[in-house]
């Protein structure tokens, strides 16, 4: 399962908290700082289960404002 986490961060505090992200490395597949309404997107890779708690480990960062986790999901279309 994939999912991909928008980040946003305090001001001033990117660089901090992709430094902190990279030592997560068990399922974080990707990070990027990005532009919009989030500062750093984060593509993941496991089970529901693991993404929920890496997802969670980022709420501990002091750094980090909020969260928002998209989950990929199949849909059938019938095509």
């Amino acid at each position: 399962m994939r999912a991909l986490c928008l980040i946003t961060v305090k001001p001033g505090k990117v660089d901090t908290v992709v430094q902190i992200l990279k030592k997560k490395r068990k399922i974080i597949k990707d990070i990027l700082v990005v532009t919009g309404r989030a500062d750093i997107s984060v593509i993941l890779q496991g089970s529901i289960d693991e993404i929920n708690g890496i997802v969670i480990d980022f709420k501990k960062i002091k750094e980090i404002v909020t969260t928002e986790t998209l989950i990929e999901v199949e849909v059938n279309l019938g095509w």
